[in-house]
């Protein structure tokens, strides 16, 4: 389905083979709509379908819990978060409003009305603004392949230190793909009074018989779990 340059994308969570399941088993479908614009922000990279599917089958520990998803682009682990019951706001660069007028469109069109059903809002990473003030209680920072350029990266954790720090109990979980060895955020942790661990994925949607190489699009995928320096 295109639209003046938008291709809808279709993200089926639960058994592909069956949307209409008949045997009490769940299934999700999430449209994201992608445009071919310069920048990441219009396109799904394979970590955010790792991330959604990693929440989709934690899904009976989402309702009522406050997620938070960090440059967002096209928000899908967001807004499969929001569908299994989150009260979710989805952030991305204050400065890019059209980043943010498809968030937008990529809620509408998974019947969630911004305002209402979920929140979407500017948050530029590295800046204390009055957006990241009014955020309230969180439970669950989220990102998808935030880590893609080293300059932004303490920018990046500043911010999810000062989240974190606020609040105490909170978790940040991550999906990267994996560009360079060389690249490392093991000392910015530190500095920040973070830590870290690898969460396992090799078994992701093993239960359906999902393939997570197929998931990951055989790129090498990292999903971490950052928490407050103990």
């Amino acid at each position: 389905m295109e639209s003046n340059g938008e291709q809808i994308k279709t993200f089926i969570f639960g058994n592909k083979t069956k949307q209409n399941p008949t045997d009490g088993s769940e299934t999700l479908k999430i449209l994201i709509p992608e445009l071919l614009l310069p920048g990441y922000s219009f396109y799904t990279w394979p970590s955010a379908q790792v991330l959604a599917w990693f929440l989709w089958e934690r899904r009976l520990s989402l309702p009522n819990k406050r997620v938070l998803e960090l440059g967002a682009g096209t928000s899908l682990p967001g807004i499969v978060a929001a569908k299994c019951g989150a009260h979710v706001t989805l952030s991305d660069c204050s400065t890019l409003p059209k980043t943010l007028q498809h968030i937008q469109r990529c809620c509408r069109l998974n019947s969630l009305t911004p305002g209402k059903d979920i929140e979407v809002v500017g948050l530029t990473w590295g800046l204390f603004l009055d957006q990241i003030f009014q955020l309230g209680p969180i439970d669950f920072i989220i990102g998808s392949d935030i880590f893609y350029d080293p300059s932004v990266f303490e920018d990046i954790l500043v911010t999810v230190s000062f989240l974190l720090e606020a609040n105490p109990q909170a978790r940040f979980l991550v999906a990267y793909q994996e560009r360079s060895s060389d690249w490392c955020i093991e000392t910015l942790l530190k500095k920040w009074g973070l830590q870290c661990n690898i969460v396992d994925t090799e078994h992701l949607g093993s239960e359906l018989g999902i393939d997570s190489q197929e998931l990951m699009g055989n790129h090498t995928i990292h999903l971490l779990e950052v928490t407050r320096r103990t």
